[in-house]
């Protein structure tokens, strides 16, 4: 069974190892091209993402017609087919090029948090080309730690990583995520923390989102309130009139405190998960309804999948 699942992981390092290189050797028009047309196909040859969308898409929007949420599901697969070439070419950027990509909104918000000098949390989901937006901050010369979930594929996330890395950014791991952010932010350096993802009830408290009470990582608002770091909402949104991306850097939030370190927790999960709803709600098109968000319910609920 190892040598099995070694080969499998060979198997499938080496095609990634392919897609990467041919995506970044083909000119980035053709390749942003190729990648939406592969993600569309892979829409259909796997059904089981696009049925997650759509249940997402009835549980979040119920009234959007059939044929809104299929428009919606299709720019999903777009949007993953567009950061999946970009972040082919991730090691074409450079500081004197990256803005032809990427640009900034908002900039001087993210400089008085830093300014404050307890360091950065950004507030950022699985929205547009999140990857693409943590690396063009690199090479734009402000370089953060990215907390991830190490993939299964142990070959593909060090290719992966590696990418990510190019730019002088830092990987901080899920399971060794607090001392990471910590440590970080004692040097008031920036933490980028993706927080719209299911929880278990371990780690996460039920806040609203879309209306409905969802399991979401209490980690951000603990380490928010022990440290006074300023907790910026960033989000790299595609913009399809200028044909590129803006990195979005909203004014620091003011968190909840009312010295009930519960409560405080819980009321600040739901203000982040706030705004997180806010962003996806302005660009639905964008964001990963292929995840299945509300896969942990109360005690006593049904399942929704």
């Amino acid at each position: 069974m190892y040598n099995a699942r070694l080969l499998r992981h060979k198997a499938e390092s080496a095609l990634a190892h392919a897609i990467l290189g041919f995506l970044g050797w083909v000119p980035r028009p053709l390749g942003r091209c190729l990648a939406a047309f592969t993600a569309l196909l892979i829409q259909w040859l796997v059904p089981r993402y696009r049925r997650v969308a759509h249940r997402n898409l009835r549980l979040a929007m119920p009234q959007l017609t059939s044929a809104e949420r299929r428009r919606l599901v299709r720019g999903i697969y777009l949007n993953l087919g567009r950061m999946l070439a970009e972040f082919a070419h991730f090691p074409d950027y450079t500081r004197e090029n990256v803005s032809r990509t990427v640009t900034y909104d908002g900039f001087e918000n993210y400089a008085e948090a830093v300014g404050r000098g307890r360091g950065v949390l950004f507030l950022t989901a699985h929205l547009s080309a999140w990857e693409l937006g943590a690396f063009a901050q690199s090479i734009y010369g402000y370089p953060l730690s990215v907390v991830i979930r190490a993939l299964d594929n142990p070959l593909i996330n060090e290719l992966v990583n590696r990418y990510r890395m190019l730019g002088g950014n830092r990987i901080i791991e899920k399971r060794d995520f607090l001392r990471g952010i910590l440590e970080a932010l004692k040097n008031n350096e920036t933490v980028g923390i993706l927080m719209d993802q299911n929880a278990s009830p371990q780690e996460g408290v039920f806040v609203e989102f879309f209306g409905r009470p969802a399991c979401t990582s209490a980690g951000m608002a603990k380490i928010a309130l022990r440290t006074d770091a300023a907790v910026v909402p960033a989000f790299t949104i595609w913009d399809a009139d200028r044909k590129r991306y803006r990195i979005r850097f909203d004014p620091p939030l003011e968190l909840i405190r009312t010295g009930d370190n519960g409560a405080d927790v819980t009321a600040n999960t739901q203000l982040l998960t706030s705004v997180l709803e806010k962003y996806i709600r302005s660009y639905p098109d964008q964001w990963l309804w292929i995840h299945r968000r509300w896969k942990t319910r109360p005690p006593g609920e049904p399942p929704l999948y």
